[in-house]
């Protein structure tokens, strides 16, 4: 589980991060990126969504955020991609083609994401 401090949790806090406009995609996951921060001491905050359109049952949608969470657990824990640190807030949405996925293809794309995001120019 994430820490308390590492939680995107508030409606205006998700609106803010939409607004920014700095998204990066593959077919499986969205990254929406907050603004980059001025404050290098307060964490970074992340979301997890996943629509109905995903699919109709809150057990599936559940299980892909627990494994979209663990991973960005994991990294923020071993500190093996500095790119989370750069920005304030980062939510991720999940597509279609993420159902019946398993952990270590969940992890790749999200590491595929982070590095499209590391080298976009803002």
């Amino acid at each position: 589980m994430l820490k308390k401090e590492n939680r995107l949790k508030s409606k205006r806090a998700f609106s803010a991060t939409y607004k920014n406009n700095n998204v990066v995609k593959t077919d499986l996951i969205v990254l929406y990126a907050g603004k980059i921060k001025t404050d290098k001491n307060c964490p970074t905050r992340v979301g997890f969504v996943v629509s109905k359109k995903v699919h109709k049952r809150a057990v599936i949608r559940n299980r892909i955020k627990r494994l979209i969470r663990e991973n960005i657990r994991l990294i923020l824990k071993n500190k093996t991609n500095c790119i989370l640190d750069n920005y304030q807030s980062l939510i991720f949405v999940a597509n279609d083609g993420v159902v019946g996925k398993n952990f270590e293809e969940i992890s790749k794309t999200i590491l595929i994401l982070l590095e499209k995001l590391a080298n976009k120019k803002i």
